[in-house]
C-alpha cells in the first residue's frame, strides 16, 4: 500500500503553500523569465466585452494560448483584428491566478507581414538608442529666424503643397528649395540618403551652389501604413539624419506615426503642416510686435523730448548775460577778499593770545627752577643724611667696644696674658694652630704637639702622659657605664 500524504512530517518535507501562494510564485517566476516576447500565430475566440479588453487565442497546428490585450493599448492599432487573421502578437508571459491560466498580455498586435516590419523597427530602435542617436543633448536647436530651408519630400506628395502652403502664409519671404525624393518604394531609401549627402556636400563647399547654405532641412511625407512609411524606418536613412551639418525636423506620417527618422532628427513634428509652422516665423505676429515696439519707442522718443525741451526751457530762462555775470563775480571777489582780510586778522589775535599763555606757561614751567627746588631738597637730605650717619656711627662704636670687652673677657689669648699655656695638636699645612688638647687621653708618648704661650709657640714631644687622680676620679663614674 503506498504512502500517503500525510504519512511524513510536513516539517521534514517541502514547504506547503496555499492555492494563491503557488500561482502567484508560478505568476512571479514566468515574467521574470520571459520580460517580452514576439509570438505569431492564428487569432481565434476573438471577444471584446464592454470594458474595452480583448481576449483571444493565439494558435498553430500544434498549439495555442490565451492572449488579452487591454484597452489602454488596443486603442492604439489601425486595424480591427477577425479571428482566422494571421498577427504577430507583443507581449509579456504572465498567469491569470483566479483561473491558473497562462497567458500573454499583449502590448501591441500587428498584421503577420507588418509585425514582421514592426519586430524590425523595435531592434532597430534599440540598437540606434543605444548608440546615443535619439539622446536629447545631440539635438540642436532651431533658429529663431531662418532665412533658406531644404525640404527633402516628394515634388508631387500633398504633404509638399501643405508645407508650401504654410511657408507662404506664415513667412512668403523664406527662400525654399525642394531636393524631390521617392517616398515611398525601394528607391526612397537611396533617394533620401543621396539628399542628405548633397546637403552635407553644400555645407562643406557653399561656393558650388549657386543659393546660400540653408538653415535647417525639413524632411516631409504624409500619413500611411507602416509598410508605406518603411523608408524612414531604415538605418541608413538614420544615420544620414545624425551625420547631417544643419538642424533637421521630422514631418513624417500623421500624428499616431513614429518612424526612426523622427527619434534621430533634432525635432519631430506630428504632421508636416506642423512642421512647416515649427520651422517658419510668423511675420505678420514678428510685424505687428515690431509695430508695438516701433509705437512705444515713438511714444518714449517723444516723452524724451518733450523732457530735454523742458529742461533747455529752464536753462535758458536761468542764463545771464556774460558782462553782468562777471560783474557779479567782481563784486563776490572783492567780498571774498574782504572777508579773507578780516578772519586773518582775527585768527592772527587769537594766535597772539595763544602764543603770550603759552611763553607765561612755559616760562613758570621752566627747568631752571625745578632745578633749584631738587638742589634745596638735596643739600637738606645731604644734611639729615650727614646725621643720621654720625649718629649710628657712635652706636656702632658703643656696641662694638661692649663686644670686644665682653669678647675679650673670654678669649684664650687674655688667659695666656695670666701665664698660661695651651696645648694643640699640630698644626696641619697652611694652618696656624692645631687642635686644642682637651686631656692627657688625647696623647700618647712619642706625639708631637704644640704649645701655644703669650708670645710665641712651642714645639715638644710627649714623653710621658700621666692623667691626674683627680681626673681618673672624675671619669670613674663614667666607667662603670658598661
Amino acid at each position: 500500500m503506498s504512502a500517503s500524504l500525510f504519512d511524513s512530517n510536513p516539517a521534514d518535507g517541502p514547504p506547503i503553500l496555499s492555492v494563491s501562494e503557488f500561482t502567484g510564485a508560478v505568476r512571479r517566476s514566468l515574467e521574470g523569465a520571459f520580460p517580452m516576447v514576439y509570438i505569431q500565430g492564428e487569432l481565434s475566440n476573438f471577444s471584446r466585452p464592454a470594458s474595452g479588453h480583448w481576449y483571444f487565442t493565439l494558435k498553430d497546428s500544434k498549439a495555442q494560448v490565451r492572449c488579452a490585450m487591454f484597452a489602454g493599448r488596443n486603442r492604439l492599432l489601425r486595424f480591427k483584428p477577425q479571428d482566422g487573421m494571421e498577427v504577430l502578437v507583443r507581449g509579456k508571459v504572465s498567469l491569470y491566478e483566479a483561473r491558473g491560466d497562462f497567458q500573454i498580455i499583449a502590448e501591441h498586435m500587428a498584421p503577420a507581414g507588418e509585425g514582421a516590419l514592426q519586430a524590425a523597427f523595435e531592434a532597430l530602435k534599440a540598437k540606434l538608442s543605444a548608440e546615443g542617436l535619439f539622446a536629447t543633448e545631440r539635438k540642436r536647436a532651431l533658429p529663431t529666424f531662418p532665412r533658406h530651408i531644404a525640404i527633402i519630400s516628394s515634388a508631387s506628395g500633398a504633404a509638399l503643397r501643405d508645407i508650401l502652403s504654410v511657408l507662404r502664409r506664415r513667412c512668403p519671404a523664406l527662400m525654399v528649395t525642394l531636393l524631390p525624393v521617392a517616398v515611398q518604394g525601394d528607391d526612397a531609401g537611396p533617394q533620401i540618403q543621396d539628399a542628405f549627402a548633397r546637403i552635407g556636400r553644400w555645407v562643406a563647399a557653399p561656393e558650388r551652389f549657386p543659393r546660400p547654405v540653408p538653415d535647417l532641412v525639413l524632411l516631409a511625407r504624409g500619413g500611411g501604413s507602416l509598410e508605406d512609411l518603411w523608408a524612414f524606418n531604415l538605418e541608413s536613412v538614420a544615420r544620414a539624419i545624425a551625420a547631417c551639418p544643419v538642424p533637421v525636423v521630422a514631418g513624417v506620417g500623421h500624428e499616431t506615426d513614429v518612424t526612426i527618422a523622427d527619434f534621430v532628427a533634432d525635432l519631430r513634428a506630428p504632421t508636416p503642416s506642423a512642421a512647416a509652422e515649427l520651422v517658419a516665423p510668423d511675420m505678420q505676429a514678428a510685424s505687428d510686435r515690431v509695430q508695438r515696439l516701433t509705437t512705444s519707442l515713438k511714444a518714449q522718443w517723444q516723452l524724451q523730448l518733450r523732457h530735454h525741451r523742458q529742461h533747455l526751457a529752464a536753462l535758458a530762462a536761468r542764463l545771464i548775460h556774460p558782462g553782468r555775470a562777471l560783474q557779479q563775480q567782481m563784486q563776490r571777489i572783492d567780498d571774498l577778499e574782504r572777508q579773507l582780510r578780516l578772519g586773518m586778522h582775527h585768527k592772527l589775535e587769537r594766535l597772539t593770545h595763544r602764543l603770550t599763555l603759552s611763553r607765561t606757561v612755559l616760562q613758570q614751567q621752566h627747568p631752571i627752577h625745578r632745578i633749584q627746588e631738587l638742589r634745596r631738597a638735596l643739600v637738606q637730605q645731604r644734611r639729615q643724611l650727614e646725621q643720621s650717619m654720625a649718629v649710628g656711627l657712635r652706636q656702632r662704636g658703643q656696641q662694638l667696644g661692649a663686644l670686644a670687652r665682653a669678647l675679650n673677657g673670654v678669649s684664650p689669648l687674655a688667659t695666656l696674658d695670666r701665664g698660661y699655656a695651651l696645648a694643640m695638636t699640630p698644626p696641619a699645612a697652611g694652618q696656624r694652630f692645631g687642635q686644642p688638647l682637651s686631656g692627657v687621653a688625647a696623647v700618647t708618648p712619642g706625639d708631637r704637639i704644640s704649645v701655644q704661650l703669650r708670645d710665641g709657640r712651642i714645639d715638644a714631644e710627649v714623653l710621658a702622659a700621666t692623667p691626674d687622680a683627680a681626673g681618673d676620679q672624675a671619669r670613674t663614674p663614667d666607667s662603670n657605664d658598661d
